[in-house]
């Protein structure tokens, strides 16, 4: 905590087990958790499902002007925001190089690539003053080793990671700030589990690690964590 006050931290992508997870963890924790997603009635049930004090509210994190309303929103209640976590994501893949299809693209790129533009350029300065202003992305190991079924999917990625890491440079002049990378196989959650007992999902990551990682980035020293790829797979 800093300056006596509980930390304002935005989880962007709330509707997901992952969101649920993240945002309940962070509550816990004694922080003041904004969840966001796109779809009123999700976004709802996802923040009664992390408990008590989780405040949802509902963006399209693809439109700047909307994540600008955003911020307002919060900034206008709770005060400067000290954290993000960007969860927002999907997987779309093919057979090759040329069956990726545009609407694939155009799918992957909003959702890796534009909402986390957006909320970096919208919340920096937040982040950037705050004592412990952390941001932090979830990425994929298939990044690291792209095939030609997934070039969509891995190249959003990159991109997603290489500007997250611009962040983390412009964190390191003087700030108290750190942006992180998250790097998993693939997520898993008790749903997921329930519905193919006998998986046993070799090196995911269970979304309650996930959670805990996120906790956690709030209690390091920021010149440990910033511009991290931190490895969450088993």
């Amino acid at each position: 905590m800093s300056a006596g006050r509980p930390l304002n931290v935005v989880v962007a992508g709330g509707s997901s087990p992952s969101g649920i997870a993240t945002a309940r963890a962070l509550r816990e924790a004694g922080h003041k958790v904004f969840t966001v997603g796109s779809d009123g009635s999700r976004i709802k049930a996802a923040a009664a499902e992390a408990g008590d004090g989780v405040t949802p509210l509902v963006c399209d994190l693809a439109s700047l002007a909307g994540v600008r309303a955003l911020h307002a929103a919060i900034s206008g209640t709770a005060g400067r925001v000290d954290g993000v976590i960007h969860l927002v994501g999907g997987w779309r893949g093919a057979k090759g190089i040329t069956d990726q299809s545009d609407e694939d693209w155009d799918f992957l790129e909003r959702g890796a690539i534009t909402t986390l533009r957006n909320v970096t350029r919208v919340f920096y300065d937040d982040l950037a003053a705050s004592e412990t202003g952390r941001f932090a992305m979830v990425t994929s190991t298939a990044a690291g080793t792209p095939t030609a079924a997934g070039a969509s999917y891995v190249a959003a990625k990159a991109a997603a990671e290489a500007w997250t890491l611009a962040v983390a440079e412009g964190f390191s002049q003087g700030s108290h700030s750190a942006a992180v990378i998250f790097v998993v196989k693939g997520l898993v959650d008790a749903g997921m589990r329930e519905r193919s007992p006998g998986r046993s999902f070799p090196g995911f990551t269970d979304v309650e690690d996930l959670a805990a990682a996120a906790v956690g980035l709030f209690t390091a020293p920021a010149a440990e964590l910033n511009g991290r790829r931190l490895l969450l797979t088993r």
